[in-house]
Order: C-alpha cells, then structure tokens, then sequence
C-alpha cells in the first residue's frame, strides 16, 4: 500500500492508504479527525470542505495520495492553541449560523477561502454565489451570511471584534 506523508493542522503524519482512498476518509478514519464530514459522496454538499495548501477543497474528490506533500488544515485546526477560535468560528456562534451543526465545518472552511480570496469586501449576493457548493439544510442561509460578512470585517480589520448579533 501506497504510504502518504501529509501535514495535517500544523502536524507531520505519514499514514498507509489504499491507492483509492480519499483524503476525507484518511482524515476521518486513519487520522481521526471527524469534524470533516461526509455528507452526499458526490461532492455536492461541501461538508468536507478543508484547505489544502490554503485552498479549500472538497475533501471526497481528492484521494489521499494526491495529497502527498500538502498542508492540510481542517475544522479542527483553526482554533488558536490557547482555544480563541477563528473570527469565522466565532461569527457563526455569534450569528447562530448553524442550528444542526452538520454542514457547518465546511461552510466555515469555504467561508474562510471565499473571504481571504475577497480583500476587497463581499456583498450578500456574492457571498450567496460564493457559498455556491455549500448545502445547509436547516437555517435558511440569512445568519451564515451574516456571519460571513461580520467575519470578513473582522479578517480585514475593518473592525476589531464582532458585536452581538441582534
């Protein structure tokens, strides 16, 4: 069997994988980090969105061994090492952008990509359009937008710290 080595939220892992296996599973199963989710198998979800290489990806298209070499950051890597999360992290809590929980790992890692990608700012419909790929079947969509935008001010500092949602 073909091994990987891949760097997984800052930590160096060399992992055995059958040729066909994809990164979600390695993640998921060899790694145990299951906050990537495996919703639909067909990557239209994006509940296995993670970065690799600092762009996100759906992790059931990619097979492990295409990953050789690649910096993989998941859901579980974007808490400061003192447990401050990630301004996106702490928009969604704030803008209660989830209700079930499941989709949300990836629709905060695609939200960091789609913001980090747009210096410039987002408009709603833009970060409509790019959450595009992104499924959430409980909140509607209005409060991770929300989140979104309050989060991409906070990533360009424009503004310090989120306010309350209200």
């Amino acid at each position: 069997m073909p091994q990987v080595t891949v760097t997984v939220n800052g930590q160096a892992h060399t992992v055995e994988v059958e040729a066909r296996t994809l990164l979600v599973e390695m993640l998921r199963e060899q790694l145990r980090l299951t906050g990537t989710h495996v919703g639909c198998d067909t990557s239209q979800c994006g509940a296995c969105v993670v970065h690799v290489n600092g762009e996100s990806v759906k992790a059931c298209t990619l097979l492990a061994v295409q990953a050789e070499g690649a910096q993989v950051t998941t859901i579980e890597g974007l808490a400061a090492a003192d447990g401050t999360l990630h301004p996106m992290q702490e928009a969604f809590r704030e803008y209660h952008a989830l209700q079930c929980g499941f989709c949300t790992p990836g629709m905060v890692m695609s939200a960091i990509d789609l913001v980090q990608k747009n210096p410039q700012g987002l408009t709603e419909h833009e970060i409509r359009e790019g959450l595009d790929g992104n499924i959430c079947r409980c909140t509607g969509y209005h409060n991770i937008v929300k989140a979104i935008s309050a989060a991409a001010e906070v990533m360009h500092g424009q503004r310090a710290e989120l306010a309350p949602a209200g």
